[in-house]
């Protein structure tokens, strides 16, 4: 269990009218933080309305933990026809020499805005179409200001027959010593007109530009472990990972964080213990509350010693089935996550 100070009641980023989620924060040569997070109109459902009008934007602070105020919008809809057209979600910014490297995931689809209060489900064609158009890709900048270049075809598409036929995203990228990046990420295969279960996958690329190739044929997790939202670093003897625990099998909380370990980025085991946060933390207020939602796990490191934990959260009390509000979260820590 990682240790925690409380967490900022007035902290991390919020945006009036609009749902907030993810969070990839880094500091800036003019000193100030910069937050890359995901927006999309709260007169949408929350989920899933993230599918079709997401967008990525930019907001600013002076302390890491905010409050963090709105800058401009990174990568808006550019139109159906390009592969991240009409959504852009899960950012996370890394910085590879002198270039930040912002990789999302982006969808497209043909069908019209949805209207203001205009009914949005899971089965309607535009979500499913969007789901099954996520992809992952990057954006490259000089500086956290931009502007930022977009690519027109992803780093990281689909295999027919195997476990990522169907989507990848929520990708989790870390940059190894000689420039090297080795990328894990969220995936799902096709099973008839369906997709499956979510899987985790690795891939590994000589540049951020790529070729991006799988390090295995399968997911590095079996299916029981039924987890997402993967954030990894190197460690001394290898790689570290915290991710969502989806039903509380693995560490003991539902939606709670698991904390993983693998010396080669391919072969994963649970770290003893094996959780790596709870939902329910104390506040600077001195109240102890759970958050209906603590997703996309982010960490902020200084001197390659993580100091901040972001994350998606939310008010519900079931996930975001009934959340009235979101926000990107930001927990100090008290030292760097207990060795694996």
């Amino acid at each position: 269990m990682f240790s925690f100070k409380p967490a900022p009641v007035g902290g991390g980023f919020r945006m009036e009218g609009y749902w907030v989620w993810c969070g990839s924060a880094v500091k800036g040569e003019d000193g100030r933080y910069h937050l890359f997070a995901s927006r999309w109109p709260d007169s949408l459902p929350m989920h899933p309305g993230w599918l079709v009008m997401s967008e990525v934007v930019r907001a600013v602070s002076d302390t890491p933990e905010g409050p963090y105020t709105y800058a401009e919008t990174v990568l808006p809809a550019r139109g159906a026809e390009y592969w991240d057209g009409r959504s852009t979600h899960n950012p996370q910014l890394v910085r590879i020499g002198d270039t930040y490297v912002l990789y999302y995931m982006g969808s497209t689809h043909p069908f019209a805005d949805p209207e203001p209060g205009e009914p949005l489900g899971l089965e309607d064609p535009v979500t499913i179409v969007a789901r099954s158009n996520k992809r992952i890709g990057i954006a490259t900048a000089t500086r956290p200001e931009g502007p930022w270049l977009r690519r027109d075809e992803p780093v990281l598409t689909v295999r027919p027959g195997r476990f990522d036929s169907f989507l990848t995203s929520n990708p989790a990228p870390c940059v190894l010593e000689d420039g090297s990046v080795l990328l894990v990420y969220k995936a799902r295969k096709y099973e008839g007109f369906r997709h499956g279960e979510m899987t985790i996958g690795a891939a590994k690329a000589p540049h951020f530009e790529g070729p991006y190739t799988r390090l295995a044929e399968g997911p590095l997790f079996p299916p029981d472990f039924n987890i997402e939202d993967p954030f990894v670093w190197k460690t001394e003897h290898g790689f570290s990972m915290i991710a969502k625990d989806m039903t509380g099998r693995l560490c003991g909380e539902k939606y709670g964080g698991i904390h993983a370990f693998s010396p080669d980025g391919v072969t994963w085991s649970l770290c003893d213990p094996p959780k790596a946060y709870s939902r329910t933390f104390l506040w600077d207020d001195g109240a102890i509350r759970q958050a209906g939602n603590l997703e996309r796990p982010f960490l902020l490191m200084e001197g390659g010693v993580p100091t901040h934990l972001f994350a998606a959260a939310s008010d519900g009390t079931r996930g975001f089935h009934d959340c009235t509000k979101t926000w990107n979260l930001v927990i100090p820590l008290k030292e760097g996550p207990p060795s694996c």
